[in-house]
């Protein structure tokens, strides 16, 4: 059987980075999970889609004087080719947000398409030519228009999940979130997988959270987790990914791992 993706081969692979709850690590995951996956070769964009804009800053992209941000696309006052900026990084390109984001939820609320701004303007990327293999979508830390419209371009979730008390209830929102988009917005999207941030060895909780998320989604959790690390804090204050500012130490080895996971289910995807 043909899968979505050799059916659409034009067309990026698109995964939402996403939990409502804030603090777990989603835009660390995209920005180095991205400089991972253009390390091994891959054509990478990663669209922030957060006003506070820590992906764009984290991966040394200055907001200052922009004139272009991820809002002018969504309320369709230019395309996304035109807000694609280099991050420095061979093969890695960010389309950076800025604090305008936070009112495009009220001025979203009269277009038509409303759900789907990101998802036609992705489209007229791949349309024209841009060869990314893999669009990365930081959300913001909220179920609002802008989640809405990254889970309803995406083919599939993936959640960074800290090993902390309140994890699974926070997951489990977010399953039913996923539920309601691929029932009303976006039939084809899917769950790739969950991965374990912030884990501590140390402390009998982290074990135990774990223990508990792989009982309940099994293969859907990632073999790799990604520990609690003071050089992934310090990396975003320097504008780079933890891979570049110290690539020997755990959390970038992690994130490689990651990577080299993430890689293998889209090729078992591609093959089944």
């Amino acid at each position: 059987m043909q899968s979505a993706i050799d059916r659409n081969r034009s067309r990026p692979r698109v995964l939402a980075i996403a939990n409502q709850k804030g603090g777990v690590g989603k835009t660390t995951t995209a920005i180095n999970l991205g400089t991972a996956l253009a390390a091994v070769g891959e054509e990478v964009l990663i669209i922030d889609l957060d006003p506070q804009g820590n992906a764009s800053t984290g991966l040394g992209v200055s907001r200052q004087g922009m004139r272009w941000s991820t809002y002018h696309v969504l309320i369709g006052e230019t395309d996304l080719k035109s807000i694609i900026v280099d991050s420095g990084i061979p093969r890695l390109h960010c389309a950076p947000s800025t604090m305008d984001l936070l009112g495009a939820e009220l001025e979203l609320a009269d277009f038509d398409r409303k759900t789907h701004r990101l998802h036609d303007a992705i489209g007229q990327l791949a349309a024209i030519g841009h060869a990314y293999s893999y669009v990365l979508l930081d959300c913001p830390p909220s179920l609002n228009l802008l989640t809405i419209n990254a889970l309803s371009a995406a083919d599939a979730v993936l959640v960074p999940l800290q090993c902390e008390f309140f994890a699974l209830e926070g997951l489990s929102q977010l399953l039913k979130t996923v539920e309601r988009v691929r029932a009303n917005l976006n039939s084809r999207l899917e769950i790739q997988g969950v991965v374990l941030t912030m884990f501590d060895r140390r402390n009998s909780l982290s074990e135990q959270v774990a223990q508990d998320v792989r009982s309940v989604l099994g293969e859907k959790v990632y073999e790799t987790v990604i520990p609690r690390n003071v050089r992934i804090s310090e990396a975003p204050s320097y504008g780079k990914p933890v891979l570049l500012y110290d690539s020997d130490c755990m959390g970038s080895q992690a994130y490689i791992k990651l990577a080299s996971e993430v890689i293998r289910r889209e090729r078992d995807l591609r093959a089944a």
